[in-house]
């Protein structure tokens, strides 16, 4: 079998190939296509992990709360997005809810996408969270309402401080995770990777070189954030706390 990897110097327009690999003018390459795509991956997962984190943390707080109805609401919340599949979600983003509140029938695809993948990564990131909370001594939040904090006030100087740092860990695999998840966003034809690598597989037939450097993208990227999660778990680790996953 013979590699071409002179397929990502290819016009998109016709086979003839450009010197630099990248198409100049309305000339566009497969290897401007592929860095493209890459960032509308890099992109969607970026927000869907801002999205996941502001929800996550604030539902992993919800279930924590003396309020019954609150932690109801909730463990709704992550029963929820957690037990349906997340393609079925984004699904329902795009096909079912714009017909049920046509304001959603502006928004581009990549918005719908973004709030379906956050979501749905957000009943993951509440588990940790509150996983998180629960794992830190009950004296901690007595003690913060002893000295005359509000339950509010307890949370955010007392409790979340200490309870963050320690869910860094899992919070990687999940950002990682999300990297790896924004592929579906193919379906709702987010021109991300995944669309870009069936399409230019179709029309160049190379099918080998188009997802072998696909795959290098996904693994660069998640490796990236790894490396990154690493850092800053190393920065802010608990002196002389032994966290799953700790180096």
């Amino acid at each position: 079998m013979s590699w071409d990897w002179q397929v990502f110097c290819k016009s998109t327009l016709g086979d003839e190939a450009s010197a630099s690999c990248f198409g100049q003018g309305g000339d566009i390459t497969y290897l401007d296509w592929l860095l493209s795509a890459w960032g509308w991956t890099l992109s969607v997962s970026a927000l869907a992990l801002v999205v996941a984190l502001a929800t996550g943390i604030l539902i992993g707080i919800l279930r924590t709360l003396p309020s019954a109805p609150w932690r109801w609401f909730g463990n709704a919340w992550t029963e929820l997005f957690r037990n349906i599949p997340l393609l079925v979600q984004i699904f329902m983003w795009y096909h079912v809810l714009p017909q049920l509140i046509p304001s959603l029938q502006q928004l581009p695809s990549l918005v719908l996408v973004v709030f379906a993948l956050g979501f749905f990564t957000s009943a993951r990131v509440s588990e940790q969270v509150k996983a998180g909370i629960l794992a830190l001594p009950r004296g901690q939040r007595m003690a913060g309402l002893a000295m005359g904090l509000s339950l509010a006030q307890t949370y955010r100087h007392v409790l979340l401080p200490m309870a963050l740092r320690i869910v860094v860990p899992p919070l990687t695999s999940e950002s990682m995770n999300i990297i790896k998840n924004s592929a579906v966003a193919f379906a709702v034809s987010v021109a991300e990777l995944t669309m870009f690598a069936m399409q230019a597989q179709e029309e160049t037939s190379r099918g080998v070189e188009i997802y072998l450097a696909v795959t290098g993208l996904y693994f660069v990227s998640a490796l990236v954030v790894n490396r990154v999660a690493s850092l800053i778990e190393r920065a802010v680790r608990v002196p002389g706390l032994v966290t799953a996953g700790a180096k």
